[in-house]
This record gives structure tokens, C-alpha cells and sequence, in this order.
């Protein structure tokens, strides 16, 4: 079992910036990749970025340069950086993490709870 709780999530101007963070806990997550998701209201859940163990990363289009996603191993933690917010990115937030092919097609095992980010203009 993997246990996922998220943080950091809040309101911001459009133009400024906010970490969320995603602390794992259970014996295999280090093996899986680690992803961050989101979903806005009335809009279906997208996928924002991924990490793979190897600490490999891919971006939606719609955050690449603006998104970093890490992970600090040692604090069981991930991250998500986020700067130059737009409203449009007014979301929940989850994280999420499974294999890897798992993670991709949205069907990860492990979720956290989710945490709002809210970007007025």
C-alpha cells in the first residue's frame, strides 16, 4: 500500500507562483513513477506531469517551461513547482502513483486526496 497526502495548494495572483507537495509513504512507491494531475470544474482530469523512478519527467503541453515536478527521496516527497500561474490553472491538484503505464492512461492505483490551487487575474 501506498499512502499519498498533498499540501501546499492556495490562491495566487495571475503571474506569481506556489509549491505543492505530495508526501508518500509504504514500502514500493520509490519504485513507481509519481505523477501530478489535475481537475478543474466541470472539466475532466488531466495529466500535468510525470516522474519516473529513473527521475525522467514529461510535461502536458500546457505547462511545459511553467511546471517543474521533482521528487526529494530522502523526504519521500514531490513536488510541484509552479510558476507564471494563469487562471486557467485553477484546479485540484492530486498526485498520484503506479507503474508507469498505469500512471499514463490515468488508472494509478494510489491517489492523494487532492489540494485546491485558485489563480485569480
Amino acid at each position: 500500500q501506498v499512502q499519498l497526502v498533498e499540501s501546499g495548494g492556495g490562491s495566487v495572483q495571475a503571474g506569481g507562483s506556489l509549491r505543492v507537495s505530495c508526501a508518500a509513504s509504504g514500502s514500493t512507491y520509490s519504485s513507481y513513477s509519481m505523477a501530478w494531475f489535475r481537475q478543474a470544474p466541470g472539466k475532466e482530469r488531466e495529466g500535468v506531469a510525470i516522474i519516473d523512478s529513473s527521475g525522467s519527467t514529461s510535461y502536458a503541453d500546457s505547462v511545459k517551461g511553467r511546471f517543474t515536478i521533482s521528487k526529494d527521496n530522502a523526504k519521500n516527497t514531490l513536488y510541484l513547482q509552479m510558476n507564471s500561474l494563469k487562471p486557467e490553472d485553477t484546479a485540484i491538484y492530486y498526485c498520484a502513483a503506479d507503474k508507469r503505464s498505469a500512471v499514463v492512461a490515468g488508472a494509478a492505483r494510489y491517489w492523494g486526496q487532492g489540494t485546491q490551487v485558485t489563480v485569480s487575474s
